[in-house]
């Protein structure tokens, strides 16, 4: 895959809502189906670099089933990729809708050994500001539905300034 799908997958994750009449139908479906092509195409053997782009794509509330091919391929990455490329993604994790975050953050903590030490390892050289803020998000997950169960509370790491 080409540089450009980095680019073209954030573009594309702007998932157009029923409600906008701007943009005509087909070209919202266009859209629609690239986002879901790119993710599709992606192996995991990327890198970590290559998790950024795919949770900054996660912007809108309403996908319509076209973020499950983004999750999907989250999952294809080595557990330690997958870890370390969330941590590099932390100030979009703070920026998309929580349901994203959320999926995103439950995907590391449910993922096989290696995603969760090299997210809390590599989430400690984040900027304090976008650590804290992304503390707040684990928290609201933690307390309610995301990272709710016993198993997946306390294991996210996202030291306070």
């Amino acid at each position: 895959m080409s540089v450009d799908w980095k680019i073209e997958i954030v573009e594309c994750g702007e998932i157009v809502q029923d409600e906008d009449e701007t943009v005509p139908q087909d070209e919202a479906e266009r859209q629609w189906n690239r986002y879901v092509e790119l993710a599709d195409s992606v192996s995991g053997d990327e890198g970590s670099e290559a998790v950024v782009p795919i949770v900054s794509s996660l912007k809108v509330r309403y996908d319509y089933g076209a973020y499950q091919a983004a999750y999907g391929a989250l999952e294809r990455f080595p557990p330690a990729d997958l870890g370390k490329g969330v941590a590099w993604a932390a100030e979009e994790l703070t920026r998309i809708p929580y349901d994203q975050s959320g999926v995103v953050l439950v995907t590391v903590a449910r993922s096989p050994a290696g995603a969760v030490e090299a997210f809390n390892e590599a989430v400690k050289s984040v900027p304090g500001d976008v650590r804290s803020r992304l503390r707040d998000v684990v928290d609201f997950h933690e307390s309610n539905e995301w990272l709710a169960e016993d198993e997946d509370k306390g294991i996210i790491k996202v030291p306070r300034e």
